[in-house]
């Protein structure tokens, strides 16, 4: 790679591809220190050395309604990057899920000749193929984190590779605290269960999900003696819960999620990557799921998949409940909750039905290995 620019730009609008963004520049590091990495990131993938010339915090809109609030911005970040494109005289691109975004600026990268590498795939096999022919036309090369994703774009002729899930070295290499220390350290009652909600990463989402969900969560907290826990997404500021507190019925705690599910009993979790992360911890878990009532109407006309929840399309069957739009409230989410709390049985299922998940994400080492075939690629390009 020594004749190739070693300037790389690198797009991830949220704050999971912002996590396997920096596995997979410390991974493209390893391999070779002078690759420069310029784009749209979180704090993780400016700690591993890129150049932010956006943060995903300001990326953070989701949903049909939400976008078209936000065209003009979206337009100028686009215009941004490209004209960095060309002053840095960048020739690769890895874009990182993220597919409303990244699948529009792939077309004018491609444009100037840029190769492009998607890591983490958009999931247009939940949202019917109509996406297909413009992926096989702007991205050189697709890597997958689900081995049915292989599959499906290799019977559409797009080059693809399977490269396992991130989540599981993130898992095996986290400094988790003991359950003493977690409880010590956020004041957490010692002689309670945790009951934990995560509303989400974006403003609007937590605040159209978290009102019925810690109305619920009282409820069954006070009936099985547990202890409400909020998870608050790095990118949030945690005075948004203040509203919803009240006489300090819930505790929010920033920055410690993967010890809040590896020692809660049963969580509300909204709809995304983080239930598949409670999969892996076998924690039983009620998804939630709420947007803007017309992108809802525009999502369910589009989508393909007869569930919502990462867990339960990866499993291959209803694993845990999941409640959408007008489902989301606080009898349903009570409802479904003390379903599983009350009912021995039925929490052994879910968690032995939780625990086959992993086997189906492939084996640890899925940065290594795609920075591995990223670089490759581009050497051999």
């Amino acid at each position: 790679m020594n004749n190739l620019n070693k300037n790389i730009l690198i797009i991830a609008g949220e704050d999971s591809g912002d996590l396997h963004g920096a596995s997979l520049i410390n991974e493209l590091k390893k391999i070779d220190n002078n690759l420069n990495f310029f784009g749209i990131g979180g704090d993780k993938m400016k700690a591993a050395g890129m150049h932010l010339i956006y943060h995903v915090n300001k990326m953070a809109f989701l949903g049909f309604v939400e976008v078209l609030k936000h065209l003009p911005f979206i337009r100028k970040v686009q215009k941004d990057l490209i004209e960095y494109v060309k002053e840095k005289d960048i020739k690769t691109a890895v874009l990182i899920d993220y597919p409303g975004f990244n699948l529009s600026i792939a077309k004018k990268l491609k444009k100037l000749d840029i190769k492009i590498v998607y890591y983490i795939s958009p999931q247009i096999w939940a949202w019917g193929a109509g996406r297909i022919k413009k992926i096989r036309k702007v991205i050189d090369k697709m890597l997958v984190v689900f081995p049915f994703e292989e599959n499906f774009y290799n019977q559409s002729g797009v080059n693809v590779e399977f490269v396992g899930h991130p989540l599981l070295e993130r898992i095996k290499d986290y400094n988790f605290l003991t359950k003493n220390e977690l409880y010590q350290e956020f004041g957490l009652e010692k002689d309670k269960e945790i009951l934990l909600i995560l509303p989400g990463s974006r403003i609007h989402e937590v605040e159209k999900i978290l009102p019925e969900s810690i109305k619920a969560a009282k409820k069954i907290a006070e009936e099985f003696n547990l202890q409400i826990v909020v998870a608050c997404a790095p990118n949030i500021d945690d005075n948004i819960f203040k509203t919803a507190r009240n006489n300090d019925e819930f505790k929010v705690v920033k920055g410690y999620t993967y010890d809040l599910f590896k020692y809660s009993t049963v969580g509300i979790v909204k709809s995304g990557t983080s239930t598949l992360e409670a999969a892996l911890f076998e924690l039983p878990i009620v998804i939630v799921y709420k947007t803007s009532y017309l992108t809802y109407l525009i999502g369910k006309r589009l989508i393909r998949v007869d569930n919502i929840g990462m867990v339960n399309i990866v499993a291959e069957e209803t694993v845990v409940p999941e409640l959408i739009q007008e489902n989301v409230t606080q009898e349903r989410v009570y409802a479904e909750l003390k379903k599983i709390l009350s009912d021995k049985e039925l929490l052994l299922s879910i968690k032995k039905k939780l625990s086959r998940i992993k086997s189906k994400l492939g084996t640890i080492g899925a940065s290594k290995r795609a920075a591995s075939i990223i670089y490759r690629f581009l050497n051999e390009a």
